[in-house]
């Protein structure tokens, strides 16, 4: 009668176990995942990269109908963003 409910509520708490161990380790990796501010910082160099154009080589394929698509090359748009360099 009561086999159930002890099954159940084990079940539960194993569950609960489990999702806060990973909310811990979840925690732990993001914050290792940050970026240290340290006394090598200050070395860094900074410049930004103007907007380009990038071709991308896109490769042969066949569609779900069974039809082949051939490679191809396509132009992809990059736009400016910031390299440092340490």
């Amino acid at each position: 009668m009561f086999g159930g409910r002890v099954k159940k509520a084990v079940a539960l708490g194993s569950a609960a176990v489990a999702l806060a161990g990973g909310a811990v380790l979840g925690a732990v990796g993001t914050a290792s995942a940050t970026p240290h501010h340290g006394p090598g910082d200050r070395h860094q160099r900074c410049h930004e990269v103007r907007g380009q154009w990038v071709r991308t080589w896109h490769p042969a394929y066949r569609d779900p109908h069974g039809k082949r698509h051939p490679g191809s090359w396509t132009r992809i748009w990059v736009p400016a963003h910031l390299v440092c360099n340490r």
